[in-house]
């Protein structure tokens, strides 16, 4: 049977997930002040989404050859007019949710306004404050032959102006707007909470910077820059490392542009022209309903704070009750299995065991694995004081984290600093796994104490995103890590194993290993199961082998949050497979991978999505859950997000994100685990 009707595109999926994000702004069930919160992410989402996806997709269409996507077979043109396509249907949807925002906002108190709604004395007030704390620290040009079209920076807003001479003749001018010298909001005196935007009033009074010219139409601008930028094509054996990466991200910022968003509309001839200039077809110009950037929002969130039923109620991370916090925290794992579930868990027990290890006389070493960390890492702290200690530190940094590079590189100057040793990313695979081994020498010999997430090692994204974190003592376990981090030290990875899951060579293939053993017990009339939990499905091997287990007869359900190449419930194919995916106040970012039925079941937590880039090219590890209880903790915690129908939306067989009713009282699995996680402190 042809297996056309169940895959979808990946950007398409990724646009029904950003949607979905939007639909948040929209929710009037979610508290205004946190609404603010989701139209931002969804305009930073899609930022980012133009400069990675649309960028590589760019990229493509300029080689000689044809590159089709190997699920719906599009080309990489073809995908970029449909994204183009569904972006404008999102940017409708946004222009309208915004209104709704503002709206609501204004009978409290909050307004974002423009020149119409001044009286003549507020109006007074803006041209004066305009012309104190704005005109002296902007730059305005006029194109022309000595002055050609500026470098104009990646989402960054600038006025351009249509000029014309008293003879007739046209030109066009452009004012940056983006400065760190004056507000973005600017607050009328005569009306507290109503603002009006820097970029506004620059553009107000563009008349009086080009004072020689009749202004005959105006808008504001923004570009997104590609920043799809292979740092393998940039290889110089002559470089260091982190050098070539500096020079990288210099070249990234002044990729070409793939998008142009303008706050009006204006002349054809001047569309024309400002597409000349950025060489990018009219296509992807956007005329945008509310402003170009959405961070103020922010700001406006802060005006707003003494009003707590505008946010979510406060959560705290709670200490995790299995673990006594005044006892060694070393000697509690030595004997147990721990599992922390984050946010609803405090990071500070991981964060504790950590400085311990750093001053327990029985640590050799510590190793580890970084991806991405918070701006004041308490992490980095703790590998310093174990240096400083003279133990054995060794850390893989990874300097090609996307858009952390900077950070990363700046974080590794300071641990070789501090006496750790320092490697990088491998030249072939980026190096995702979340995995740190402390070994310990002790009379009994050795013993390791090995950790392994599903998130980053970051105390802000504890707050903020669903992980999981286990840590444990188990001999094999702790064994296989150490093989993993002797082979990054060699510049290689790990060819085989027999209880962690490693990609890039062995976490595909075992996976797809035990869902044939779920479809043999399909096939032999007994009951199989498949459940999975991850942001992003996007690997063809693994989603083929899901469709064959669908057909098989095995029951299949996965929460995804974000991107699914899989489309569910397609008769005689998908029909056996449930999509459910959860966007709520906390980001979803734990993986969950489980095979077969409870009492033969394997379970694992990984830091990888079933996605091509993560099984077969990036270093993750998955960890095998042997600790009974903590089997049945995350049993229960996959049942519950499949039963969410209150953030969870479930998807139909046309690719469709649905609402669902399950029961008389709604589900919300953020909210059930923050409070299980209060209970089980005061047990």
């Amino acid at each position: 049977m042809k297996k056309k009707g169940c895959y979808d595109n990946r950007e398409l999926s990724w646009l029904k997930f950003n949607e979905r994000v939007l639909n948040e702004a929209g929710n009037s069930k979610v508290p205004l002040g946190e609404r603010l919160t989701f139209a931002s992410i969804y305009q930073s989402n899609l930022d980012e989404f133009y400069m990675v996806r649309v960028g590589s997709l760019t990229t493509q269409m300029e080689s000689s050859e044809v590159v089709r996507e190997n699920k719906t077979n599009m080309t990489s043109e073809e995908q970029i007019r449909a994204i183009l396509d569904h972006t404008r249907e999102l940017d409708a949807k946004k222009g309208k949710i915004y209104e709704q925002m503002m709206g609501e906002l204004e009978p409290h108190g909050i307004r974002i306004i423009n020149f119409n709604k001044l009286s003549n004395e507020e109006g007074e007030f803006l041209e004066r404050y305009y012309d104190t704390e704005i005109a002296p620290f902007v730059s305005p040009m006029i194109i022309g032959k000595q002055q050609p079209f500026p470098f104009l920076k990646n989402k960054e807003i600038y006025a351009v102006v249509l000029l014309q001479t008293k003879s007739g003749k046209r030109r066009t001018g452009i004012i940056p707007c983006s400065n760190n010298v004056f507000k973005r909001l600017i607050e009328i005196p005569t009306r507290p909470g109503n603002f009006m935007l820097s970029e506004e009033l620059i553009l107000h009074f563009a008349s009086k910077i080009f004072d020689k010219y009749d202004i005959r139409e105006k808008t504001l601008m923004r570009i997104t820059r590609n920043a799809d930028i292979d740092a393998g094509a940039l290889y110089d054996e002559d470089l260091d490392y982190r050098d070539m990466m500096e020079m990288m991200i210099k070249q990234r910022k002044r990729l070409s542009p793939v998008r142009i968003e303008l706050s009006r509309k204006i002349n054809k001839k001047v569309v024309d022209e400002l597409c000349g200039f950025t060489d990018l077809d009219k296509d992807h110009v956007f005329y945008s309903a509310t402003p170009l950037d959405l961070s103020f929002v922010f700001q406006l969130q802060d005006y707003l704070r003494n009003k707590e039923e505008l946010f979510f109620g406060k959560r705290i991370p709670q200490y995790s009750p299995d673990l006594n916090t005044k006892e060694s925290l070393l000697a509690q794992i030595e004997l147990k299995d721990v599992l922390l579930s984050y946010p609803y868990e405090s990071i500070k027990p991981f964060l504790s065991m950590l400085h311990e290890a750093a001053e327990d006389e029985s640590v050799v070493s510590i190793k580890m694995t970084l991806y991405r960390l918070a701006k004041q890492s308490k992490v980095v702290e703790a590998l310093i004081e174990a240096a400083e200690n003279g133990k054995e530190v060794v850390v893989l940094v990874e300097l090609r984290a996307r858009f952390d590079e900077e950070s990363n590189i700046e974080w590794s100057r300071r641990l070789e600093d501090a006496g750790c040793r320092v490697i990088y990313g491998l030249e072939k695979y980026k190096v995702h796994s979340k995995l740190c081994l402390i070994t310990r020498k002790t009379e009994t010999g050795i013993s390791y104490i090995t950790q392994i997430g599903t998130g980053n090692y970051n105390e802000k994204t504890a707050r903020l995103y669903t992980d999981l974190s286990l840590m444990t003592s188990n001999v094999d376990i702790g064994t296989e890590a150490a093989g993993v981090f002797t082979a990054l030290l060699m510049g290689d990875t790990v060819e085989s194993t027999e209880h962690l899951l490693v990609a890039p060579n062995c976490l595909q293939s075992k996976v797809t290993a035990m869902m044939d053993e779920e479809i043999a017990h399909a096939k032999n009339g007994e009951e199989a199961y498949i459940g999975i939990k991850m942001n992003s499905l996007t690997d063809k091997v693994i989603i083929d082998k899901l469709i064959e287990a669908s057909q098989a007869g095995v029951k299949i359900e996965m929460v995804i949050r974000g991107i699914c190449c899989l489309i569910p419930g397609v008769k005689g194919l998908t029909e056996n497979i449930t999509v459910v995916s959860i966007v709520g106040r906390f980001l979803e970012h734990s993986r969950i991978y489980r095979f077969g039925v409870k009492g033969r079941d394997k379970i694992y937590i990984a830091s990888a999505d079933y996605m091509t880039r993560n099984t077969i090219r990036r270093v993750e590890v998955a960890a095998p859950i042997y600790d009974e209880a903590i089997k049945e903790r995350l049993r229960n915690m996959f049942d519950i997000a499949m039963k969410d129908d209150e953030k969870g939306k479930i998807e139909n067989a046309q690719g469709v994100y649905e609402d669902r009713v399950l029961g008389e009282v709604k589900m919300n699995s953020q909210e059930y685990f923050y409070q299980e996680a209060y209970d089980r402190v005061q047990k």
